[in-house]
């Protein structure tokens, strides 16, 4: 079925408050408690709420895209209607970890933070569901080149590479509208990151060569903790349930956080001549994510038709052979432990992450949009409990996907200007 979404006014929809008891599972919901048996809340006491947000008794599940033009739309995918929150020029990425969209501008020197007004909290065995306003909150600038933002529920960090400048923003604070920094600090110039965990952060330094060649762990102040592990050529990262992975060259370091401080782990390589990992994806706090294993699919080539599965529980990798070129893959991690690609026709696959086995295929939805240099770097295949959501600039379309049913089509929302970026929020 096609959807033309025409925009209408943003509006916060009444509320139905919800007991503190467990929620049914709706489609594209990430209503799976096991998925977060061993997260702490970022945001303390009180179930998630903050002043102004109502609580509702259903994810608010939306897609947040920012069009060529640099203008922001959120489509509801509860009842499909399409808000229009501002415009911003000159984004390049767009990365949320499921409430805020940080959004890349590296001419104009910063990253525009976004609220979406929805999100969904975990109480461990149940969760709770919120929606507010969704606004601009600002800007947060560093001297240098495109920075790179790791978000997830701990809050944001954002590194500003040709400068060194290494921001964590305050969580606690975020909800509030604030652009709070919890620290910002200046090191050595390169290409490279720094990730919150619990109050703490990971933050890389340059190896001799300037690459990515340490990481270090800091305080809630961004002074060390004395914690440092190797790891050569650091790129990519994602927080899982289990802790903060970070890529490098031979393997993965898995952080966790420890009563006094930061526990780094390396995980190697089966064989020393391995394809390296360097962007993992995953539904949202699961220990199982996936990565195109060789360098980074974006660009297209031909030779990475393979995938890589990270178990951060179990500290163990699986490399699965697609059969042919894959641009990004995504761990689901459900029951079925299914894992999805898209590939560089523009179909999405749907496989076994036990055996790799393929279970099912799209057509090519997106063909137009992987086959333009300038559009592919935005696609972005992203998968909740229950749906896929994949989006096509150059088809101005936004698919859903029932991954578990076929690989159905189950809705197609039109767009009247190209969905340049895409992420899904209220998870």
């Amino acid at each position: 079925m096609t959807r033309r979404l025409a925009p209408i006014p943003i509006a916060v929809f009444a509320a139905v408050l919800v007991a503190c008891s467990p929620a049914p599972d709706s489609p594209g919901t990430d209503a799976d408690p096991a998925a977060n048996e061993e997260v702490p809340s970022a945001l303390g006491d009180g179930h998630g709420a903050i002043p102004g947000a109502e609580e509702v008794a259903e994810p608010q599940l939306h897609l947040l895209t920012v069009d060529p033009d640099g203008e922001i739309h959120h489509l509801d995918l509860l009842d499909e209607s399409v808000a229009t929150l501002g415009t911003v020029d000159g984004v390049e990425a767009l990365t949320t970890e499921g409430r805020y969209a940080y959004a890349v501008r590296p001419e104009a020197g910063a990253v525009t933070v976004v609220d979406s007004g929805v999100w969904t909290w975990s109480h461990i065995d149940h969760f709770h569901y919120y929606r507010a306003e969704p606004s601009i909150l600002g800007d947060v600038t560093g001297a240098g080149g495109p920075a790179t933002v790791s978000a997830n529920d701990a809050g944001a960090g954002i590194f500003f590479p040709d400068s060194g400048e290494a921001v964590v923003l305050a969580a606690g604070t975020l909800g509030e509208g604030s652009l709070d920094e919890r620290f910002r600090i200046t090191g050595a110039p390169h290409d490279g990151l720094v990730v919150p965990i619990g109050n703490r952060a990971l933050v890389t330094e340059p190896d001799a060569d300037g690459a990515a060649g340490r990481i270090l762990a800091l305080d809630e102040l961004g002074e060390p903790l004395g914690a440092t592990v190797d790891c050569a050529d650091a790129r990519g990262t994602i927080t899982t349930i289990v802790g903060t992975v970070i890529g490098c060259r031979d393997g993965a370091v898995l952080a966790t956080a420890t009563g006094d401080g930061v526990e780094f782990e390396h995980i190697p390589y089966p064989t020393e001549d391995a394809p390296r990992a360097d962007e993992f994806r995953a539904r949202k706090d699961r220990p199982t994510v996936a990565a195109v294993a060789g360098d980074s699919g974006d660009s297209g080539d031909s030779g990475n038709s393979s995938i890589w599965l990270l178990d951060t529980r179990n500290r163990e990798w699986t490399l699965i052979d697609v059969g042919e070129p894959i641009l990004q893959a995504t761990a689901v991690a459900n029951a079925d432990d299914h894992l999805l690609a898209l590939t560089a026709e523009g179909r999405v696959l749907v496989l076994s992450g036990e055996t790799g086995e393929l279970l099912a295929a799209t057509d090519q939805l997106v063909a137009e949009s992987v086959a333009d240099p300038e559009r592919r770097p935005g696609l972005e295949l992203t998968a909740d409990q229950q749906r896929a959501y994949l989006n096509g600039p150059a088809e101005k379309k936004l698919f859903e996907i029932d991954f578990a049913d076929d690989a159905r089509i189950a809705r197609v929302f039109d767009t009247d200007a190209e969905p340049k970026f895409v992420v899904e929020t209220g998870r």
